[in-house]
C-alpha cells in the first residue's frame, strides 16, 4: 500500500513507524524537580515558547455392636444390593458386591484422582506472589525517577490553551488545580479532548466557541455525552504500591496522581502522577521472578479477543473517535482487507491532528491521519497466543509500551492485550487462594 508504514521487528513482535509523544512519566537525567501550575495569564507566552526537549486408600473393617432389643445385630448399613444371578445350587444366598458400598450413589464411575500440579502452574503462582509481595512493601514514591518536571494545569485555562502547552512539552496528562478553593481537581487526559470534539460534533452551532472553552466545564461535557467525568482519584506517595494499584483497577484509570499533604497549611500538594507502564516496568525491573511466568496467553486467556473494534486505513477518523468513546478504549486496531493487522490507532493521535485548535483534520483517515506522526514514533508491538508473560515483562522493560496486539503466524488479529490486562492479573489471579 502506498504511503504506508514499514514493519519493524520488536522483542515480542512486530512494529510500524508512525508517531506518538512520550507521556509524563519520563526518567530524565537531571539532577533537579520543577513544579510548574499554568495559569490562564501564562499560557499566552507559554504557547509562543518552542517545545521542550496422591490417591487415597479407603479401608474398610467390620466391628462388632452390641445387640439390638430383638436380639439381632443392626446392620450398619443400607441394605445391600442383591445379586440378580439365580442362586447357586446348595448353598442359597444372597451375593453382595463390594463396591456398591463403595461408590456414591448416582455415579456410574469412581471419581478419577485428583490431577498432581504441573511445575509450570506452580512457579506461576510463586511468581505472583513475590510480585505482589514486592508491591506491598514498596511505596508509589520509590518508583518516581530521581529528577522529573511536572506541569499543572489551572482550570481556568481554555481547552485551546492546554492543549498547546501539552504538545510543546511532549506530554500527554496533566494533574488539574482549582486555584479559587486551592484543590486538587482531577486529571487531564486525552480521553477528555476526545470528549470534547464528540460534544461539539454533536453540537455543531457550539463550534464557534471553541476557543473559549475552558477546562472548569469539562464536567458539563462529560454530562451531556453521559461519560464519566475527570479522574479524581489520588494516593499518597508514602502508601504501598499495591493499593496504589488496587486504586487504578477499581476505578479503571490508567494513572494515578500522588497527593500529599503541606504539613503546615493542610492543603493538598500535587507530587507527580504514575502510570501503569512505570510501575509495570518497575516491576520488571526489579523482581527477576517475572521470568517464571512461563503459561501461554492461549492458556491464561488473558486479554480481549471478542468483539474487537477495529477500523481500516479508509475509515474516517471522526468515526474512529466515535468508537473510541463509545466502547471506553484508548486503541483501535486498523486491518487490511485481509484482517492483517497493519497499525493501530491510538487516543493520542487525535492530539496532533488538533493542535492549534485546528479541527479540520477530523475529516481525514485514518491513513492520512497515520502520516501526521512523528518519525520518532517506536511502533505498535505485537505477541502470539505462546507467548507468555515473561516475554512481554522483558519486552516491557527495555521499550515503552502500552499494549500489545496478539496476533498469528499470518499477523491475523486475535486479540488486544492492554497493561489493565496484565496488572490486573498480577494483582488478583490466585490472590483468594493466598488468603484462604
Amino acid at each position: 500500500m502506498e504511503g504506508a508504514p514499514q514493519r519493524v521487528q520488536a522483542p515480542t513482535g512486530r512494529m510500524s513507524p508512525s508517531g506518538l509523544p512520550p507521556s509524563t512519566d519520563d526518567t530524565t537525567t537531571t539532577t533537579t524537580t520543577t513544579t510548574t501550575t499554568v495559569s490562564a495569564a501564562a499560557a499566552t507566552a507559554a504557547a509562543a515558547s518552542p517545545p521542550s526537549t496422591p490417591t487415597t486408600v479407603v479401608r474398610s473393617q467390620s466391628l462388632p455392636r452390641p445387640p439390638s432389643s430383638t436380639g439381632s445385630y443392626p446392620s450398619p448399613i443400607p441394605s445391600p444390593v442383591p445379586d440378580r444371578r439365580p442362586p447357586a445350587r446348595g448353598h442359597e444366598g444372597v451375593f453382595v458386591h463390594p463396591a456398591s458400598f463403595l461408590r456414591p450413589r448416582g455415579l456410574s464411575h469412581p471419581m478419577p484422582p485428583a490431577q498432581p500440579e504441573r511445575a509450570i502452574d506452580r512457579e506461576e503462582r510463586r511468581a505472583l506472589r513475590a510480585i505482589r509481595n514486592f508491591l506491598k512493601v514498596r511505596t508509589s514514591y520509590d518508583v518516581l525517577p530521581l529528577s522529573f518536571r511536572l506541569i499543572i494545569f489551572d482550570t481556568s485555562l481554555s481547552v485551546k490553551e492546554s492543549l498547546n502547552i501539552l504538545i510543546q512539552n511532549g506530554i500527554v496528562s496533566a494533574p488539574l488545580w482549582d486555584s479559587t478553593s486551592s484543590t486538587f481537581a482531577g486529571l487531564l487526559t486525552t480521553s477528555d479532548y476526545i470528549n470534547v470534539i464528540q460534544y461539539y460534533f454533536q453540537n455543531p452551532a457550539a463550534l464557534n466557541q471553541i476557543d473559549q472553552f475552558r477546562l472548569d466545564s469539562l464536567r458539563e461535557v462529560e454530562k451531556a455525552l453521559g461519560v464519566a467525568p475527570p479522574e479524581t482519584i489520588s494516593i499518597d506517595p508514602e502508601r504501598p504500591l499495591y493499593e496504589a494499584c488496587r486504586r487504578m483497577l477499581e476505578s479503571r484509570a490508567r494513572r494515578i496522581p500522588l497527593v500529599t499533604h503541606d504539613s503546615q497549611t493542610d492543603r493538598a500538594l500535587v507530587l507527580s502522577v504514575v502510570t501503569q507502564y512505570r510501575i509495570l516496568k518497575f516491576v520488571a525491573v526489579n523482581v527477576n521472578d517475572t521470568q517464571k511466568l512461563r503459561k501461554p496467553l492461549g492458556e491464561l486467556l488473558l486479554g480481549s479477543y471478542h468483539n474487537i473494534a477495529t477500523a481500516s486505513m479508509d475509515t474516517p477518523v471522526i468515526d474512529v473517535i466515535h468508537i473510541l468513546v463509545e466502547r471506553s478504549i484508548s486503541s483501535v486496531p486498523i486491518l487490511n482487507s485481509e484482517g492483517v493487522v497493519y497499525n493501530v490507532f491510538e487516543a493520542v493521535d487525535v492530539i496532533t491532528l488538533i493542535k492549534g485548535g485546528v479541527y479540520d483534520d477530523l475529516s481525514l483517515t485514518v491513513g492520512e491521519a497515520l502520516k501526521k506522526r512523528s518519525p520518532d514514533f517506536p511502533g505498535i508491538y505485537t505477541c502470539s497466543l505462546n507467548d507468555g508473560l515473561d516475554t512481554i515483562f522483558d519486552t516491557i522493560r527495555k521499550s515503552r509500551v502500552h499494549r500489545l496486539v496478539v496476533v498469528d503466524e499470518n499477523f491475523r488479529l486475535k486479540g488486544v492485550l492492554t497493561l489493565s490486562d496484565i496488572l490486573q492479573y498480577i494483582l488478583l489471579e490466585g490472590e483468594t487462594d493466598e488468603l484462604s
